[in-house]
């Protein structure tokens, strides 16, 4: 996405370093469009070496102050962003609407899951105690302490601008890191809209930087000395090259990959249930999240029927622009992605599919050069087809046979990802194996998208993740700070003297 001659626009989306808008002239810039009209929307400042720099220079710059402001004045700002996210949630929701193309109830429903966050991190000063123990040896203590690993770099995808960057900002601040946000691209007034907020809040300048930009930006961030840590969110292709760049360079590294999830749906489910739920996790924002639903494992001889009444409700679908009250689906993100996704239809007839749906025949309530394809419904998918071996990234949901639970099991666990699963069953003792069984991070017993409350974290397994840690929840606040272990004594008479032994505790004694 570079600069283009074909469309003009006077709005500027530019970086926000060290507590302000960044006032330079960028060397290359972005486009930003609505996905709803096609319409140039703005242009984004990519940032080369320079604004990486000055960036990460300004995180550093903060770092002293910020690391040693006290617990208690720290979650003090995340309140009051708290508060003020709250109060302006409709507006950030529109904004991310207005980008991504998601409808403005969806996009309300990812700024509330992002609160959930920050109300978490908000008890920083309960999940940052160490741990004291007294008298270890005679007259030794000790006791533990949580500290920040210094400026942090945050890489968020275009899928979730809000949420995302508040899974990680949040929890990154409140243990006294600072922070280098690179929102996508594609949508990127989110992210500045946060900064300006926590700005409002009375978040110190250069504690949340945001930089803007492509490739370039992102191995700044991965390469550069003085970033200590990158959370990561995206395809999988680019998680592993996250993980491998940033790790190699001695960083932590969190990077969270793509996903095929599955939704296992036994013979003995409530169809209806199990259709409703297909149809609302497959098609959501357009399909496109990392916890879709892509594929719906059904379990014979329940086939045939499920097919139907999903294909039955994707029918009554209305897909529009996403600023329209009645739409129920948006536009995907970019003409690009579209096309991308649009030709994963004809390969999966290609490849023996029956295609139920075809979402390109849509007729959407918006304008015609905006970027739609509605939702796609595919029957008797099998592994080694692309439509199911890739993540399609949009809304296309294929339904794959099998014989009985096992089968249906071997399916979720032979695949490469591991991020979410679901299955629909009225069998307690089923759904309890298969919690047990299936070699996935997140599970849903009847509930499609199983993504944690913000007290727990976020994560899956094998391809999905690279990297120990999930995301936000009590597993962001191990990775945002080092444990340091220090063991004291205060010495009198009694410890007078050289003791050249190994130290051990001379309470003890050998019979």
């Amino acid at each position: 996405m570079t600069h283009s001659t074909n469309h003009s626009t006077d709005r500027r989306i530019s970086h926000w370093i060290d507590g302000q808008p960044w006032a330079g002239t960028a060397q290359r810039t972005g486009e930003v469009f609505d996905p709803a009209t096609g319409e140039l929307a703005a242009r984004v400042d990519f940032a080369g070496d320079t604004e990486v720099a000055a960036a990460v220079a300004a995180a550093g710059r903060a770092l002293p102050g910020w690391r040693d402001t006290s617990l208690a004045a720290r979650s003090r700002v995340l309140f009051a962003f708290r508060e003020l996210l709250a109060a302006r949630r409709d507006e950030l929701a529109r904004i991310v609407s207005a980008e991504h193309g998601k409808v403005e109830s969806d996009a309300a429903g990812e700024v509330q899951r992002g609160l959930e966050n920050v109300e978490f991190a908000c008890g920083a000063p309960q999940l940052l105690k160490g741990g004291f123990s007294g008298n270890v040896s005679t007259g030794v203590d000790v006791h533990s302490a949580h500290q920040p690993l210094g400026v942090v770099g945050v890489i968020s995808p275009f899928n979730f601008p809000a949420m995302v960057p508040l899974w990680f900002v949040p929890s990154a601040i409140a243990c006294g890191n600072t922070v280098v946000l690179k929102p996508s691209e594609k949508d990127p007034s989110a992210a500045v809209f946060l900064a300006e907020l926590f700005a409002e809040a009375g978040l110190p300048p250069g504690v949340l930087n945001v930089l803007h930009g492509d490739k370039v930006a992102v191995d700044g961030l991965l390469e550069h000395p003085q970033v200590r840590a990158i959370s990561f969110v995206g395809s999988t292709p680019i998680a592993r090259y996250v993980y491998q760049t940033a790790t190699s360079h001695g960083k932590r590294v969190q990077a969270l990959g793509g996903a095929k999830n599955h939704m296992v749906v036994l013979p003995d489910a409530d169809l209806d249930l199990a259709a409703d739920a297909a149809v609302s996790a497959g098609f959501g924002s357009a399909g496109e999240r990392c916890m879709a639903v892509s594929v719906v494992v059904a379990v014979d001889p329940v086939g045939d029927d499920l097919v139907a009444r999903i294909a039955e409700r994707i029918g009554r679908i209305r897909v529009g622009d996403g600023r329209k009250p009645d739409s129920e689906m948006g536009p995907l993100v970019t003409a690009a992605h579209r096309d991308r996704v649009a030709g994963y239809l004809d390969a999966g007839v290609r490849e023996g599919a029956t295609l139920v749906v075809d979402g390109r025949t849509v007729q959407p309530d918006g304008a015609r050069e905006g970027f739609w394809l509605g939702p796609s419904l595919f029957d008797h998918a099998r592994p080694g087809m692309s439509i199911y071996a890739d993540e399609i990234f949009g809304p296309v949901l294929c339904v794959v046979r099998a014989s009985g639970y096992q089968e249906a099991v071997e399916l979720v666990n032979d695949n490469a990802y591991g991020n979410g699963t679901a299955i629909f069953t009225a069998d307690g003792a089923a759904a309890r194996r298969f919690e047990k069984d299936v070699e996935v991070g997140m599970v849903g017993v009847n509930v499609p998208i199983p993504v944690p409350v913000g007290y727990y974290s976020f994560g899956g397994w094998k391809d999905s993740l690279f990297g120990d840690s999930h995301a936000y929840g009590p597993e962001s606040f191990h990775f945002y700070t080092r444990t340091k272990v220090v063991t004291e004594r205060w010495p009198d008479q009694s410890h007078a003297g050289v003791n050249l032994a190994f130290p051990a505790d001379t309470t003890r004694r050998e019979p």
